[in-house]
Order: C-alpha cells, then structure tokens, then sequence
C-alpha cells in the first residue's frame, strides 16, 4: 500500500528497461569544441563586425544581425 510513485533516485535503466551508459568525454568534447567555437564566431559576428575590426567591409553584415544586436544588448547606433 505505500508505493512510491517516484523513482528511486539511482536508477540505471530508462523507460523502457534498457541500461542507459554515460557518453564518454572522448566523444562529446570534440562537439563541445565545435559548438564553443561556433558561437564565438557568431557572437564576433553580432557584437564586433564593424568599424575597426570588420571582417567584411560594408554594412551588409550588420543589417543582417542588427535586431540581434539590440537583443544582445550592444550599442550599434
């Protein structure tokens, strides 16, 4: 009669009963590489591409990520 209806808190097995293995750090961390370098280079794109530093001359960048600029918080204007 006292059942509990939450699992135990250590359980090794996923809703349908099969083990559930941890993914090894060897396999994630290339991801997490490429993914932190990603945004790095989007976060150059939203909040450093003009003036001095640009990549691209022009403002066909900025317009591109100007609303993102203002969500963000940077100053563009």
């Amino acid at each position: 009669m006292a059942q509990s209806i939450a699992p135990p808190a250590a359980t090794s097995t996923g809703a349908d009963g099969a083990a559930i293995t941890p993914l090894p750090l060897r396999a994630v961390l290339p991801w997490a590489v490429f993914v932190g370098t990603l945004m790095l280079v989007l976060l150059y794109f939203v909040g450093a591409e003009q003036g001095a530093t640009s990549v691209f001359s022009g403002a066909e960048v900025h317009e591109w990520v100007h609303d993102g600029r203002h969500l963000l918080g940077f100053p563009c204007h």
